[in-house]
């Protein structure tokens, strides 16, 4: 059986309240989103459940959590256009990309963020790994993108232009330390005399990075377009987040150590585009 080429998109930081106030005609081409939720708060741990094969989770009630994992990981079966996966296959590793290297498939990811560099974990096992020498590279990824017909070929892609800084140039902004934004006013307890301070956003900057935020979304979705165009009609597409982001919600800025809902509801789509 020929097995589909897959492409995995995961937009960096999106939530999922940003997904649906976009315009996004090119992934709309491929299901209707549902809202799920991450399994963590911040980028590496978050990645590291995908290089896994696990999608973002949709909280059902009155199950065994094991029935949910089990059932999560045949879903490959369609992914990949084979009954032959079964769970078994993921064992003892759990690595998604081992698991398609030994169906046949040639795995490549390029990724954004710095976190997710070649010499993490999360690189195990790829063909080919690329971080791209600019966090808001899409249309890099997309021209380097080939989809052979002797070989099906898997794209694990992570996407910077939605996370902070949101494609601004950031010279108007309030600094932000580290890669994953900050609790807000976090740098009132710092020590005397360090040299750079975290700075807070006014609500105006919030609500105005936010929307920020949704006009990525529809750049994101049109290149989206143009890989879909390079694209077979039997490659399958999953588009999804991370983790979601906060914009002054109970006083929370950004993502990673904090429990807040709007950290964790990401959009989830997949399927074959129409």
């Amino acid at each position: 059986m020929h097995k589909n080429h897959i492409v995995f998109i995961v937009m960096d930081s999106c939530r999922y309240d940003s997904f649906l106030a976009a315009k996004t005609p090119n992934i709309d081409r491929i299901g209707e989103a549902e809202k799920r939720y991450s399994y963590a708060s911040w980028t590496a741990p978050s990645h590291y459940a995908f290089t896994m094969g696990m999608m973002p989770h949709s909280s059902p009630t009155n199950v065994f959590a094991s029935e949910v994992y089990k059932e999560e990981f045949l879903q490959w079966k369609t992914r990949i256009g084979s009954e032959d996966v079964s769970f078994k296959d993921f064992i003892p590793e759990i690595s998604l990309p081992k698991v398609l290297k030994n169906f046949g498939y040639h795995t490549v990811a390029k990724v954004s963020m710095p976190v997710l560099n070649k010499h993490t974990l999360i690189s195990q096992h790829f063909d080919e790994y690329k971080l791209m020498s600019h966090h808001n590279d899409f249309s890099g990824m997309v021209s380097e993108i080939e989809f052979p017909d002797d070989t099906p070929c898997y794209y694990f892609l992570n996407l910077g232009e939605t996370h902070y800084p949101y494609m601004l140039s950031g010279d108007n902004l309030p600094h932000v330390s580290g890669v994953h934004g900050v609790l807000k006013d976090i740098g009132k307890d710092a020590v005397d005399n360090k040299p750079e301070q975290d700075q807070s956003f006014s609500m105006e900057q919030m609500k105005m990075l936010h929307k920020q935020q949704i006009t990525c979304v529809e750049y994101v979705d049109g290149y989206i377009g143009k890989l879909m165009e390079k694209a077979p009609s039997n490659t399958y597409f999953i588009v999804t987040a991370d983790h979601g982001e906060l914009f002054g919600e109970d006083g929370y800025f950004g993502h990673g150590p904090i429990m807040h809902e709007k950290c964790f509801e990401i959009p989830f789509v997949e399927g074959f585009a129409k």
